[in-house]
């Protein structure tokens, strides 16, 4: 896994200039088979690293436009009378592909997108009461942009919980900036990246990164984290159970992509904000005093003591 994901983050770093972070947890939530929320201002390529990614894997990939009349059945799709065979026929919607791109996902109303819901959790679409699986590696990733809030509507909970990690690209620094323009002025570099990898050899190491080894103390560790997430007077909804379990997935994936063959503290530390700050409700007073959910993540995670070495 770590030298296929090596691969990938040559190719698409070759289209992101200086984001480091993004592409490494872009793989992070790639590799434990859960989905990725992008969330920041417009034209920091939210867009092109779900396109690049996609692309270095071979895979099929479909982008949704969010927008406020995007119905139900053009994400999961709709059987269909067939005249000629006097039959309904299914007709697959954007959801089946290998990486889905859900661009700015929070213009569509709560009707919309709660069909993500089952495809997200379940890896599957149920139609006129016919289930039909999505291909595997099924990945989401979507974009939303914080900043204009006109006309959109806020994730629901349930949405937000089956988000594995939620980053933000940023700006980059001037000299990646001057790199990008040369590059990407010059030509498309995403028009010339070529899959390093296939869906098939992905899908298989996925799987495979579910039998990394977690101590008990490790998982002790981070299911302490997750209660201090709780018990939090500045949060009034924390961490769910769901969101323990893809936080070890994603701290499995880290390690295999560091060269580890077990999961430390350092992965619990370096995911928890990324993996858990979407996913809690902060209470009226923190919102008030101005805190942020990334700074309660991080306050949680320090309270909890380290577990010993032994």
């Amino acid at each position: 896994m770590r030298a296929v994901a090596e691969d990938i983050r040559a190719g698409v770093e070759t289209v992101i200039e200086g984001k480091p972070e993004a592409v490494d947890l872009a793989l992070v939530a790639l590799f434990s088979s859960g989905h990725l929320l992008i969330e920041d201002v417009p034209g920091v390529g939210k867009t092109m690293l779900a396109k690049a990614l996609a692309r270095s894997i071979d895979g099929t990939a479909q982008r949704i436009q969010f927008t406020p009349d995007l119905l139900p059945s053009d994400i999961t799709g709709v059987s269909i009378f067939n005249g000629e065979r006097r039959e309904f026929e299914f007709k697959p919607g954007g959801v089946f592909a290998n990486v889905v791109i859900g661009d700015e996902i929070n213009r569509a109303s709560p009707k919309t997108q709660s069909a993500l819901l089952e495809a997200m959790e379940e890896r599957q679409v149920t139609v006129d009461g016919v289930t039909h699986p999505l291909p595997d590696p099924f990945l989401v990733v979507a974009t939303q942009n914080p900043i204009e809030m006109e006309g959109t509507y806020p994730l629901p909970e349930a949405q937000r919980d089956r988000f594995t990690l939620r980053i933000s690209m940023g700006y980059p620094v001037r000299a990646a900036e001057v790199a990008m323009l040369d590059h990407h002025g010059a030509g498309d570099p995403l028009a010339e990246l070529r899959p390093v990898t296939d869906v098939a050899t992905v899908a298989a190491l996925t799987a495979s990164a579910r039998s990394i080894y977690a101590h008990r103390a490790i998982k002790d560790y981070l299911v302490a984290v997750l209660e201090a997430t709780r018990r939090s007077p500045d949060v009034r909804l924390g961490a769910s159970p769901r969101a323990g379990l893809q936080l070890l997935r994603a701290c499995q994936a880290r390690a295999v992509l560091e060269g580890r063959h077990y999961v430390i503290p350092d992965d619990i530390q370096a995911l928890a904000v990324p993996a858990l700050a979407h996913r809690i409700l902060l209470s009226p007073a923190a919102q008030l005093a101005r805190r942020g959910a990334d700074e309660v993540v991080r306050a949680a995670v320090d309270s909890v003591a380290i577990p010993d070495r032994d």
